[in-house]
């Protein structure tokens, strides 16, 4: 990973879901990006971000309400999904700035949903040159088999579980704060 910058972009996404199949003609949408940057030389959080997107091509079950604490009037509010990848882009600085995100799904979701929506992919290419899966890095840091959820990495750090498990802001967050823990212990990839 190259860094031009000492600043990551850790992302968490919640996307629409249901407890079994989803309903005829649904599809997993984005409706959450959670978004905390940091400052990987200072070795601090800088800030947090969150941006809610109305889903087009599903609705918000009861399950995912439970899930995430977010319901279909809410995620209604928010801005398309393009809108979204702009606001990444123009705000964030996605296109160039590194990002990091537990295990491979908000990568491939964003991918899945920007070719689906004709959207086009906020994060530059090539992939592999701006993403870091920090559970891989987490769990090779730490010796082990299994790559931990989220949750699970807090408890082997002793680090708190800020704010709610499942909402795309707080659980940038708490990323951060394992991406800084891995800083911290020098595993993270620097190059």
């Amino acid at each position: 990973m190259h860094y031009e910058s000492a600043l990551l972009n850790v992302i968490d996404v919640e996307a629409t879901c249901w407890d079994g199949q989803p309903p005829p003609g649904s599809v997993n949408e984005i409706i959450e990006i959670g978004l905390t940057v940091v400052d990987v030389s200072a070795g601090r959080r800088v800030s947090r971000h969150r941006v809610l997107i109305r889903p087009v091509r599903s609705k918000v079950s009861d399950f995912c309400t439970e899930l995430t604490g977010l319901t279909q009037a809410e995620v209604e509010r928010g801005v398309s999904f393009g809108e979204a990848c702009r606001i990444l882009v123009e705000e964030y600085e996605a296109g160039e700035r590194p990002w990091a995100s537990w295990g491979e799904y908000d990568r491939r979701q964003f991918a899945r949903q920007s070719h689906a929506d004709g959207v086009a992919y906020p994060f530059g290419y090539p992939t592999e040159r701006t993403h870091t899966d920090a559970k891989a890095v987490f769990a090779a840091a730490y010796g082990l088999r299994r790559k931990p959820g989220m949750d699970h990495a807090l408890q082997i750090t002793g680090l708190p579980l800020e704010g709610r498990h499942h909402r795309g802001e707080d659980d940038a967050w708490n990323i951060a704060a394992l991406v800084l823990d891995l800083v911290g212990r020098g595993a993270w990839p620097l190059h």
